[in-house]
């Protein structure tokens, strides 16, 4: 969920506020260095977008409920309406050129269509510029997020179209603090000593 985005809070509160008042943006650009939760906060933001389960009372909710049919099925990478794709292995015009056709699609059972491009950087000129015609009149349906760790890559043609948002390293502090909670939930007996050598240990690898 948004509220488990662990250092990105300063991403999670403008998604979380804009899936609660419905003012979604049509294409994001998420960047940043490895590891730091970009392909995560996309699965979240379409699970939050997507959502079947409504609150009760009628408010609007910007929490995934992680329990509906579409959550489910986006936590386990089998929703026909969010595609993710590796422009590493799909950098060439043809994979573009269908997700362009396939853009036009309605969605199967959800409100939006999602596409992920992860290193969306690896992408060639020629792809770019057919991505670009749908980013200039993209479909109601349509949610595009890129994520990449060169973003200086990307042409300005394409960003310009794209909600800008940069991921950053977590602190040892904040490492920490994370690992303590997860311990604590699942039972695990570990000391003070032990999550800070821990979390040393993932800041140098």
């Amino acid at each position: 969920s948004f509220s488990e985005g662990a250092s990105q809070t300063h991403i999670t509160v403008t998604l979380r506020n804009q899936v609660a008042s419905g003012r979604i943006g049509h294409a994001y650009r998420f960047w940043g260095p490895r590891g730091t939760g970009k392909t995560t906060v996309a699965r979240i933001l379409a699970k939050a977008t997507n959502c079947q389960q409504k609150p009760v009372d009628g408010t609007s909710s910007a929490e995934p409920c992680n329990n509906c049919q579409s959550c489910n099925e986006i936590s386990s990478g089998r929703s026909v309406d969010v595609i993710e794709m590796d422009a590493a292995s799909n950098r060439g015009i043809d994979p573009i050129r269908e997700l362009r056709e396939n853009a036009r699609l309605t969605p199967a059972s959800s409100v939006y269509k999602i596409y992920i491009i992860d290193e969306a950087h690896m992408l060639t000129p020629e792809a770019f510029n057919a991505l670009k015609k749908t980013l200039e009149e993209p479909p109601p349906h349509v949610i595009f997020i890129l994520a990449t760790t060169e973003r200086h890559k990307i042409p300005q043609t394409i960003t310009s179209r794209c909600q800008d948002f940069d991921f950053r390293y977590m602190e040892q502090l904040q490492i920490t603090d994370r690992l303590r909670h997860i311990c604590r939930a699942e039972e695990i007996h570990i000391d003070d000593e032990g999550l800070s050598s821990v979390s040393y240990t993932h800041l140098t690898l």
